[in-house]
């Protein structure tokens, strides 16, 4: 019969069945060993048949667990790094030289991307965007969890169309909680567009394979989240980097950041004077 370890049950998360086995251990060796007087005490056959019909439910139990856990495919470890293509049109702030590029993928209706957009990023445009540092480009990845999500980054490109990305954007945050359309066409009046020209772009899908590239791109280096950043020095139409996942706060993002630029850091991740 095969032998189980008690630790290794324990550690894969199987206490209840280690629990039942140490159990019955302890009835069958309190049975074994305990005694009147000079007479060993015994277990009926009852008792025994019992014991012995537990032990091997137990035991049908774990082969089906174990050969289940071997036909698991192992857990894909989540990227660090990642190469991703510089698409022309998509929307950039920033210099066109700027030694260091961020692409980030997003999702309009995404509660940590609102946060990052509202917390952390007015401090990466005014450390290292508006310095001249970083060159900032924005791709999508709508969740498929989001149902507005789709429409809304349509939304920004068909606003991208009348130079108002990043108003249409900021506003979209401000709002994440009412993207449907209605709330869209409000939105494009709101920021003074034609709301005819912007209704017509929205109704006709047309930027929806940019959004689905964009997706696609993500998927193939293993993006699954939002929202993400990569952050290197670009090469021609491409962008090999670190990943940076989540709101994560400014000092995150300088340590990143500045090790691409070359620059060294103090203690609170801001780049050393003459460095």
């Amino acid at each position: 019969m095969r032998m189980y370890n008690m630790k290794s049950l324990i550690n894969h998360g199987y206490q209840p069945i280690a629990i039942i086995l140490c159990c019955l251990l302890a009835v069958g060796s309190h049975a074994e060993t305990t005694a009147v007087g000079n007479v060993p005490a015994a277990i009926n056959q009852n008792q025994a048949d019992a014991i012995l019909q537990e032990l091997q439910e137990i035991r049908k139990l774990l082969e089906k667990i174990e050969k289940k856990s071997l036909a698991q495919p192992p857990q894909r470890q989540r990227p660090t790094s990642a190469t991703v293509t510089l698409e022309k049109d998509r929307p950039v702030m920033g210099a066109a030289d700027a030694p260091v590029t961020v692409v980030e993928f997003t999702d309009y209706q995404c509660p940590y991307c609102r946060r990052f957009t509202q917390t952390t990023f007015p401090l990466l445009k005014r450390n290292y965007i508006d310095t001249g540092k970083v060159r900032w480009v924005v791709r999508d990845l709508p969740l498929a969890s989001h149902k507005n999500a789709r429409k809304a980054g349509q939304s920004v490109h068909c606003a991208s169309e009348q130079g108002k990305f990043w108003e249409m954007r900021d506003l979209l945050f401000k709002n994440s909680a009412n993207l449907e359309n209605e709330h869209l066409h409000s939105y494009a009046e709101q920021l003074g567009l034609d709301v005819k020209a912007f209704d017509s772009c929205l109704a006709s899908d047309r930027h929806t394979q940019e959004i689905d590239k964009d997706s696609a791109e993500a998927k193939r280096v293993g993006i699954t989240g939002t929202p993400t950043f990569v952050i290197g020095k670009p090469n021609g139409d491409k962008l090999s980097g670190k990943l940076v996942v989540g709101a994560q706060p400014l000092n995150s993002f300088a340590t990143v950041i500045n090790n691409a630029l070359g620059e060294k850091q103090d203690a609170t991740g801001k780049a050393k004077p003459g460095s």
